[in-house]
């Protein structure tokens, strides 16, 4: 008979032992970190699977930051908008119940106001999340506007918006201060009043004349530059009317009525009809000089700036009168960035402002929130305050009143909603459509990682219940074999006789 040798046997013993310590050890991990194993080799045939879903897992957590910090931006923005809102409201009020009445600094008490709103705007338009400028396009290092200061009175030999407006209110008055309009008498009956120059952009332009002057030959305005002319044949009846339209740089229209009278004083708006045709055509002409130079002094005024305004913050380059002398110019010429303030600092390209920042919310969607400070509901704003800002006058002058109802009316109406043109709730708008468009994403991913998580789980996780349940048996098949392990290394031949 064949007998084992006390070494093999001790062997197989101690590897039996150490195998159930092994699965021991394993089933005490297992419970206390709830992973069915540390390793994806311990995993079998779900290790593939496990990894494909913890790649998903690792992506689903990705988009997730990318929404949290795209949230945080999108707020901040929408800030800074909703604050440039009320900005614009509290200066339409503000310009729509102004007072005329012209403090030391020659401006009125609104357009101080709309001096320190024009500074917080600009301010609010430098905003940066984290190290990124919100309204900078794609330049998202370089601060989106200039300063106030450089802005508003230039910096060394920039002209700032206050150089441009003052260029171009000479330009638009002429050198006559009749807003660039000829008025003679080519005959002794007649009266005409002309553009100085044809295609120039300065002054006021002749739009259209309507007329009920008895035995009047009314013609115009033709020709080049455009010319409306009124020939007296007969004196007029006394309440006969002509009324000349113009059209200033701004794009308002304005009227001047004047009415045949025989009153003695002559009021407002009319003039006298003479012995003869001819000493009416003269009374005529000396009544539309006078109405055209005080329109020319208050409304094209007030028209200039805005023009000048739009010029500077509108174009790019920004456009200034082609002087010296600009009295008698008759072209814009573009700024360079040796004699005109940039006011817009930021990346100024031709797509839309939105795609200038994009980013992947989703494996298959992404979402704009990009923003330039130089969008038309944002410039429209800032040119609109930094005009009423720029223009002072004196208290002296006759005119300074009306300038500045002029201005005010001109000021509230461009801040009120404009037809066809971007607002800056339309950029809101925008903003919270990228938001809905993340909500959505983040509810759908919210939803994939509970089902992945879960997934994952069932492949890598336990069941503390089975595990501790194996433990036990383990635990108890251990003992035993220790027990018997023990009393087999005891035995001897005399005991075992």
């Amino acid at each position: 008979m064949a007998i084992d040798g006390l070494g093999l046997r001790s062997t197989y013993i101690s590897t039996s032992l150490l195998n159930m310590r092994s699965q021991f050890d394993d089933l005490q991990r297992q419970l206390s970190t709830g992973q069915k194993s540390d390793t994806y080799a311990g995993l079998g045939v779900g290790r593939s699977f496990s990894v494909g879903l913890r790649a998903q897992l690792s992506n689903l957590s990705s988009y997730a930051d990318t929404i949290a910090n795209l949230n945080t931006r999108i707020n901040i923005g929408n800030t800074v908008l909703q604050r440039t809102i009320d900005i614009g409201n509290s200066i339409k009020t503000a310009a729509a119940g102004a007072s005329t009445q012209i403090e030391n600094n020659g401006q009125t008490m609104a357009q101080v106001q709309a001096t320190n709103s024009l500074a917080e705007m600009l301010q609010l338009l430098n905003t940066q999340s984290g190290d990124r400028y919100l309204f900078s396009g794609r330049a998202t290092d370089t601060p989106a506007v200039a300063s106030v200061g450089d802005i508003m009175d230039g910096s060394g030999a920039k002209a700032g918006l206050k150089q441009i407006i003052a260029e171009r209110k000479q330009a638009d008055l002429g050198a006559a201060g009749l807003g660039r309009l000829a008025i003679g008498a080519p005959t002794t009956t007649s009266v005409q009043i002309a553009e100085e120059t044809a295609g120039s952009p300065f002054g006021m332009k002749l739009d259209a004349v309507t007329s009920s002057l008895t035995g009047a030959t009314v013609t115009g305005p033709a020709g080049s530059p455009p010319a409306i002319s009124v020939d007296l044949a007969a004196n007029p009846n006394p309440g006969d009317k002509i009324k000349f339209s113009f059209k200033l740089p701004d794009g308002s229209s304005e009227v001047i009525e004047l009415t045949a009278s025989t009153n003695d004083p002559l009021g407002p708006g009319e003039f006298a009809i003479g012995a003869t045709s001819d000493a009416t055509a003269a009374n005529l002409q000396s009544a539309l000089t006078t109405s055209v130079g005080k329109l020319a002094n208050t409304s094209l005024v007030a028209a200039s700036a805005l023009a000048a305004s739009d010029n500077f913050f509108s174009a790019s380059p920004p456009l200034r009168v082609d002087g010296p002398p600009f009295d008698t110019a008759t072209s814009l010429i573009n700024g360079t960035p040796n004699n005109t303030v940039q006011w817009y600092t930021g990346e100024d390209g031709a797509d839309p402002a939105r795609g200038t920042a994009v980013a992947r919310i989703d494996q298959s969607i992404t979402v704009q929130y990009g923003a330039r400070a130089n969008e038309e509901g944002l410039r429209w704003q800032l040119q609109t305050i930094a005009a009423y800002a720029a223009v002072t006058t004196s208290a002296s002058d006759p005119s300074a009143k009306e300038q500045m109802l002029a201005l005010s009316s001109r000021v509230a109406a461009n801040l009120a909603p404009q037809q066809g043109k971007q607002s800056i709730q339309n950029i809101q708008s925008e903003f919270a459509g990228t938001q809905d468009a993340m909500k959505a994403a983040t509810d759908r991913q919210t939803l994939t990682k509970s089902m992945a998580q879960s997934m994952l789980d069932g492949i890598e996780g336990i069941s503390n219940e089975e595990v501790i349940a194996k433990l036990l048996a383990l635990q108890t098949n251990l003992q035993a074999s220790y027990q018997t392990t023990s009393m087999m290394y005891q035995l001897s031949l005399v005991k075992y006789i």
